[in-house]
C-alpha cells in the first residue's frame, strides 16, 4: 500500500490479483467477484491530485453503503466485512477495513445518470447561455441555486479518466441504451434522489445535485452498482447557509475545486500538491458530510 506523509492511502496494491484503477477507486479481479477500495486520492475537473485527504476513502465507502442500506434496492454489494472476504486478501485486511466491499460482477450501463434539484454548476451555465439543461428548455426566471420546479434527468457519457464526460438528452440515451432501459433509468435516477433529498434535508442538508451508476444483474433486472450518493458524486450544501443567488459552502469537494481557481490552476494535468489546511479542511467536510447523514462517526 502507498501512502502519503498524511497517511491518506494513495495506491492499493494486491500483487496476487489483477487491477484496474480509477480516479479514486483501485478494482481487483477475483474471478466471480470484485473488489472495490475506496483510496484517499483526490480528482478535480477531471485531474487527479498527487496528494490526498486521509479518512476520505473511508466517507465515500462508508456512505455508499448506507444508502444502498437506506434504499433497499438491489445493489452489487456481496459484503464489507472483511472477515468475509477470501483468504487471499488477509494480509491486507486492516488496510482494506472501512474502504472496501465485495460485489457482484455485472454489466454496468454505459451511461452516468444525474439527477438535478436545483440549477447550479455545469448546468447553471448552460442556463445562462441558452435558457437549456442538456438541451432541454426550462422556464425563464431561475437564479443560480435555485430549485428547480422539477427534477431534471440530465445524464452523461463516461469517460476515460482525463476527458470528460458529455451532456446527453433523453433520445441519445435512448440511443445508446434502447428506450424502456433508458425509461427505466430516467425514473430510477429520479426517484431514488428524491428519496434521498427528502431525507436529507430532515438532517439539514440540501442534495442540489447527484450522479448514479446502474448495472444489469444476471437475471436482467436493473440493479445499484459502484458509489451511491458521496460527496464525491454529489452536492450537499448546509441549509442553513443556503440562499437563492450564490452557491452555499458545499460540504463535498467544491473547497477543493474553489482553492485550484484561486490559484489559476488550468484544469490540465499534472495538478498541484493541496496545502496542508487545505487537506485537513477537506477532511473536515468530507467528515460532516458523513456524520450529518449517517448520524454516526468513521469508525463508529
Amino acid at each position: 500500500m502507498k501512502y502519503d506523509k498524511n497517511h491518506a492511502l494513495l495506491d492499493c496494491v494486491i500483487p496476487e490479483l489483477p487491477r484496474k484503477s480509477g480516479k479514486v477507486r483501485d478494482v481487483f479481479d477475483l474471478g466471480d467477484k470484485l473488489l472495490m477500495v475506496v483510496t484517499d486520492r483526490i480528482s478535480a475537473f477531471d485531474v487527479i491530485l498527487p496528494c490526498g485527504v486521509p479518512d476520505k476513502g473511508k466517507v465515500l465507502n462508508k456512505l455508499s453503503l448506507f444508502w444502498m442500506d437506506f434504499f433497499g434496492m438491489k445493489n452489487h454489494l456481496v459484503t464489507a466485512d472483511v472477515d468475509e472476504y477470501p483468504e487471499i486478501l488477509r494480509p491486507y485486511r486492516n488496510d482494506l477495513k472501512d474502504r472496501s466491499m465485495l460485489v457482484k460482477k455485472v454489466k454496468m450501463v454505459e451511461v452516468e445518470c444525474i439527477a438535478r434539484g436545483y440549477l447550479t454548476g455545469s448546468g447553471w451555465k448552460e442556463y445562462c447561455a441558452s435558457q437549456t439543461v442538456n438541451g432541454e428548455k426550462l422556464r425563464a426566471g431561475y437564479l443560480n441555486a435555485s430549485k428547480l420546479d422539477e427534477v431534471l434527468f440530465t445524464p452523461t457519457t463516461k469517460a476515460a479518466i482525463g476527458d470528460h464526460d458529455e451532456p446527453i438528452n433523453f433520445a441519445q440515451t435512448a440511443s445508446l441504451v434502447g428506450e424502456r432501459t433508458a425509461q427505466l433509468l430516467k425514473d430510477t435516477t429520479i426517484d431514488l434522489y428524491q428519496r434521498a433529498a427528502d431525507y436529507a434535508a430532515s438532517h439539514g442538508i440540501i442534495i442540489a445535485d447527484t450522479k448514479f451508476e446502474f448495472g444489469i444483474d444476471e437475471d436482467g433486472s436493473l440493479i445499484l452498482a459502484d458509489e451511491v450518493l458521496t460527496p464525491d458524486s454529489s452536492r450537499f450544501w448546509p441549509e442553513a447557509s443556503y440562499e437563492v443567488g450564490r452557491n452555499p459552502p458545499s460540504l463535498d469537494k467544491q473547497y477543493v475545486r474553489d482553492w485550484l481557481d484561486s490559484i489559476n490552476f488550468n484544469h490540465q494535468p499534472p495538478g498541484p500538491v493541496l496545502p496542508d489546511d487545505v487537506i485537513a479542511r477537506t477532511r473536515e467536510i468530507y467528515l460532516k458530510a458523513y456524520e450529518d447523514l449517517s448520524g454516526t462517526k468513521i469508525g463508529g
